[in-house]
């Protein structure tokens, strides 16, 4: 019994718990039309929206923008730096990752949908296979049902609540007990658990007030008012500002003067003034309610696949709800609510995923509607304003080329293939985990998507070839065709490497004509699905646990690829890439190496005076530094390394040591700095030295890591049982390099040792000299 009890006390407290936090059913209660009026006077411009304004509220919202100027030149042309994650990744269970060339295009067109001449045309997202239009859409409109659901996106239709009582004492012509019996019963009723016969009438309750009456339509309360009094309403409720200024002048908003209610809640309305004589009476019985957005139920939303049969009945109607209607107005041909599934999205989303088969049949059918705005049911002239996407592939073009009036009326908005290095990153961390990363050297899985991306850009660009008239000088950098600097240039960067002169010729006219040729890339090469078969099969090959993915490791892979997928990459292109690769991760070596600051340079000097002047294997203390020295070859020579040039043989290095010792004993120490006073910094001795150590650091950058076998052999052993028998300053200048590749370049350790030994054993150093 005690064990009965709690499991009750427990469902108890679950069901309350919901009782508790279930609020939706709150938000989606119809209020009367006169608290619609004070909403629409606190926020007019979130209760005056139409599908268009509200879908690009929808884009505003959930679209992060930052102004990035692609060049140096505020004067030149800039590229807004937009971030789609939020409407496109989060949340979804398939994400789309969009590169800066198709953000900018699709915001642009995102941003006409405000204007007036967004109604009358469909808009066709269009591409090659594989290019994630499916995946595009469906996020598109996921992300819009949850913003109309939310506070931020909510908009309200029609209701009526056609009260029982006032319109039965207005009918003098019926009897009370007879008109009470009319609007009782229905067709049909509940089933109470005793049979009955098809035809039998029951009655509904009668406690029952009003006949709710929504509209099918979903239009907004406010087109309940006549056209000639909407703009005496709204400049009665609406305070002077900005947005009242634009609701009155501009096209966007016209739709609130002139667009009409439905032919339902038209005729409701009629009915109802003229029964009632009191407008006020009549939008007593008005009522205004959330637009609930659901596509799975098709309410605002309708998405149809090829495959998807179209009805069999394209007229609908409420059979129990006429019947109510016809008895509460005694006149069949009153009120006739009839309509099309087009009505269960108007003011929504209706959208066509790819125009073949059954839905080749549908893109037909919406072109007197897309051109008109209107739908014929029955003898009934149905308004349908609704946003209209569909998806195409190329070869599908021609099944509407049998009309050529369509084409005014189609917007097409290219998905090509991505186009940007980042971008391609990011579906390959998507597909596979973020892990991934760590299985690579750095730049290398970049370099796997500039590959993948080679295949999907125009060899030659006349822009590229006009701007860059010598593109062997960017060797180093970039590929001869500078197919690598426009993948640069479509991510909105300016390469560092870029002579001045060039940067400057980079005016307005040229980056536009650059970017312009960007259009027609993307249409063909390695698509999407091809280009993560491709990454399966090399992360499955070269990932492993004791080693980090490499160069040779990508170049070897795409050289052993079918002659198919070979031919698309254009002649010479990983030739360049690995220059590229070699050169820039030597340049990261050069910079790791040169970590020394003015008090590291003067902190050398000064040991390595006090060594010099110190017994060979002594073990010291630094009389200026407090360092403990132990003075051997291995030490002296790291910072002659810096010091001297790199022929000094052991000969010359004794008498560079034997005058540093004399001119330390004759002047510095006797004179300078006992007579003088002077610091050891101000000495004739210490500058000489540190002019000597910046020019050489500053020139031979990597002449300690090519030269000093020792060094070499310390990075090799590093992480090892060898590693320790090495000269303690060495220790320290390998540990210094290998932090600082990881610090400024993001290797991990293990990378960072991989790097140096590659550069190493391919001899980059004398390879760029």
């Amino acid at each position: 019994m005690e064990i009965n009890a709690s499991k009750k006390t427990s469902v108890d407290q679950t069901l309350d718990l919901l009782d508790k936090n279930i609020t939706d059913y709150q938000r989606l209660k119809p209020v009367p039309f006169e608290e619609f009026l004070n909403i629409l006077n606190a926020k007019p411009s979130h209760i005056l929206r139409n599908i268009f304004q509200a879908f690009h509220d929808m884009i505003k919202c959930y679209v992060d923008e930052s102004e990035d100027t692609i060049s140096r030149d505020v004067d030149k042309l800039t590229f807004t730096n937009y971030d789609c994650s939020r409407l496109f990744v989060e949340d979804s269970e398939n994400p789309y990752f969009t590169d800066m060339l198709f953000a900018n295009r699709f915001m642009k067109q995102m941003e006409y949908l405000r204007h007036g001449a967004q109604q009358n045309r469909i808009y066709i997202f269009y591409g090659p296979h594989g290019c994630g239009k499916s995946t595009f859409l469906n996020n598109l409109l996921k992300k819009f049902e949850m913003y109309a659901n939310t506070e931020e996106g909510l908009r309200y239709e029609i209701v009526w609540r056609l009260d029982i009582k006032k319109l039965q004492d207005k009918d003098k012509s019926l009897s009370i007990s007879a008109f009470e019996k009319l609007i009782q019963y229905v067709e049909k009723g509940e089933d109470t658990g005793s049979k009955r016969d098809s035809n039998e009438k029951i009655f509904i309750p009668k406690n029952a007030d009003y006949i709710e009456v929504p509209c099918i339509s979903h239009d907004n309360p406010f087109l309940a008012i006549p056209k000639e009094q909407r703009r005496i309403v709204l400049d009665e409720l609406i305070k002077n500002d900005e947005f009242k200024w634009r609701l009155f002048t501009e096209k966007e908003y016209e739709w609130v003067f002139k667009e009409e209610v439905c032919t339902i809640c038209s005729s409701i309305y009629h009915s109802l003034l003229e029964r009632l004589g009191n407008p006020s009476e009549v939008f007593k019985m008005l009522y205004a309610r959330p637009y609930y957005f659901n596509r799975r139920l098709g309410n605002g939303i309708s998405v149809f696949n090829p495959g998807d049969r179209p009805l069999k009945m394209n007229t609908l109607s409420n059979e129990m709800l006429q019947n109510r209607i016809n008895s509460l107005f005694q006149d069949s041909n009153v009120i006739n609510y009839l309509y099309s599934r087009f009505a269960k999205i108007n003011n929504g989303i209706y959208a066509l995923m790819d125009i073949k088969s059954h839905n080749i049949d549908r893109m037909v059918e919406l072109h007197n509607i897309i051109s008109e705005g209107l739908h014929k049911v029955e003898d009934i002239e149905e308004r349908v304003d609704s946003l209209f996407f569909a998806l195409m592939n190329p070869e599908d073009k021609r099944s509407i080329r049998d009309f050529p009036s369509f084409e005014d009326r189609i917007q097409y908005i290219d998905i090509p293939y991505v186009l940007d290095v980042k971008t391609e990153v990011k579906i390959y961390n998507n597909i596979f985990g973020r892990h991934i990363e760590g299985s690579f050297l750095p730049m290398v899985l970049d370099n796997f998507a500039r590959i993948i991306i080679c295949t999907r850009i125009g060899k030659k660009s006349l822009a590229l070839a006009e701007w860059i008239k010598d593109p062997l000088k960017y060797k180093n950098f970039c590929d001869e065709q500078l197919m690598l600097l426009k993948m640069e240039l479509f991510s909105g960067n300016i390469p560092k490497w870029l002579k001045e002169d060039d940067i400057k010729s980079l005016d307005n006219k040229m980056l536009k004509k650059i970017i312009a040729e960007s259009e027609i890339y993307g249409k063909e090469g390695l698509s999407g699905r091809d280009s993560i078969k491709i990454f399966d099969r090399f992360y499955s090959k070269y990932a492993k646990e004791d080693r980090l993915i490499n160069m040779p490791d990508l170049c070897t892979f795409f050289n052993k690829l079918n002659d198919q997928v070979k031919r698309m990459i254009p002649h010479q292109f990983l030739e360049s890439l690995l220059r590229m690769y070699d050169y820039s991760v030597l340049q990261q070596v050069k910079e790791s190496l040169y970590y020394y600051n003015e008090e590291q340079i003067a902190k050398d000097i000064k040991n390595y005076i006090s060594a010099v002047t110190n017994e060979f294997d002594s073990v010291v203390k630094c009389i200026f530094t407090k360092e403990e020295i132990h003075v051997t070859e291995a030490f002296l020579e790291s910072i002659e390394n810096r010091l001297l040039s790199e022929d000094m043989d052991k000969k010359r290095r004794q008498e560079i040591r034997n005058d540093v010792l004399k001119e330390y004993t004759t002047r510095t120490l006797t004179q300078e700095i006992m007579i003088e006073g002077k610091n050891i910094t101000e000495t004739r001795l210490f500058e000489s030295l540190y002019d000597r150590y910046v020019h050489n650091l500053k020139k031979r950058v990597l002449e300690p890591f090519i030269e000093n076998e020792n060094f070499r052999n310390a990075i090799k052993d590093f992480d090892t049982d060898k590693y320790k028998a090495h000269d303690k300053r060495i220790k320290k200048d390998v540990k210094f390099l290998l932090d600082n590749m990881s610090r400024k370049f993001g290797y991990s350790t293990k990378g960072a040792n991989e790097a140096c030994i590659y550069v190493i054993d391919n001899d980059l150093a004398n390879k760029f000299k």
